[in-house]
Protein backbone atom coordinates (compact mmCIF):
# COMPACT_ATOMS: atom_id res chain seq x y z
CA UNK A 1 0.00 0.00 0.00
CA UNK A 2 1.35 3.62 -1.11
CA UNK A 3 0.87 6.56 1.14
CA UNK A 4 1.06 9.80 1.04
CA UNK A 5 0.11 12.72 3.21
CA UNK A 6 -1.89 15.78 1.62
CA UNK A 7 -3.92 19.00 2.05
CA UNK A 8 -7.74 19.05 2.21
CA UNK A 9 -9.20 21.44 0.35
CA UNK A 10 -12.65 22.92 -0.21
CA UNK A 11 -14.67 22.37 -2.83
CA UNK A 12 -17.79 23.80 -3.65
CA UNK A 13 -19.79 21.95 -0.46
CA UNK A 14 -17.29 19.50 -0.48
CA UNK A 15 -13.87 19.03 0.60
CA UNK A 16 -11.00 17.24 -1.80
CA UNK A 17 -7.89 15.89 -1.97
CA UNK A 18 -4.89 16.82 -4.30
CA UNK A 19 -2.51 13.88 -5.31
CA UNK A 20 1.30 15.57 -5.71
CA UNK A 21 2.20 14.39 -9.31
CA UNK A 22 5.26 12.57 -8.17
CA UNK A 23 2.39 10.01 -6.29
CA UNK A 24 0.58 9.84 -9.06
CA UNK A 25 3.81 8.65 -11.79
CA UNK A 26 5.33 6.66 -8.93
CA UNK A 27 1.73 4.94 -8.47
CA UNK A 28 1.39 5.07 -11.85
CA UNK A 29 -2.34 6.17 -11.46
CA UNK A 30 -4.06 7.68 -14.42
CA UNK A 31 -8.02 9.69 -14.74
CA UNK A 32 -10.84 7.81 -14.15
CA UNK A 33 -9.06 5.15 -12.22
CA UNK A 34 -10.74 3.90 -9.03
CA UNK A 35 -8.80 3.61 -5.89
CA UNK A 36 -9.67 3.21 -2.63
CA UNK A 37 -8.29 5.78 -0.11
CA UNK A 38 -7.47 5.57 3.85
CA UNK A 39 -7.54 8.41 5.66
CA UNK A 40 -5.80 8.94 8.75
CA UNK A 41 -5.97 12.66 10.41
CA UNK A 42 -2.86 13.84 11.28
CA UNK A 43 -2.08 14.99 15.34
CA UNK A 44 -1.97 18.52 16.04
CA UNK A 45 0.15 18.27 19.29
CA UNK A 46 -0.68 21.85 19.29
CA UNK A 47 -3.88 22.21 20.52
CA UNK A 48 -2.61 20.02 23.41
CA UNK A 49 -1.21 23.13 25.04
CA UNK A 50 -2.32 24.65 28.29
CA UNK A 51 -3.91 20.53 29.22
CA UNK A 52 -0.98 19.33 30.75
CA UNK A 53 0.30 21.03 33.78
CA UNK A 54 3.51 20.51 35.52
CA UNK A 55 4.49 21.12 39.27
CA UNK A 56 7.91 21.52 38.39
CA UNK A 57 9.48 24.25 36.27
CA UNK A 58 11.43 22.44 33.19
CA UNK A 59 14.40 23.59 34.52
CA UNK A 60 13.74 22.03 37.74
CA UNK A 61 13.24 18.74 35.81
CA UNK A 62 16.07 18.77 33.58
CA UNK A 63 18.30 19.58 36.47
CA UNK A 64 16.81 16.27 38.21
CA UNK A 65 17.69 14.41 35.03
CA UNK A 66 21.10 15.48 35.07
CA UNK A 67 21.34 14.55 38.68
CA UNK A 68 20.51 10.65 37.35
CA UNK A 69 23.01 10.48 35.21
CA UNK A 70 25.97 11.37 37.72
Amino acid sequence: MAEVETITRKWGNSLGITLPKEFVDREHLEESQRVIIEVRKVADITKLRGLMHFTKSAQQIKDEMREGWR
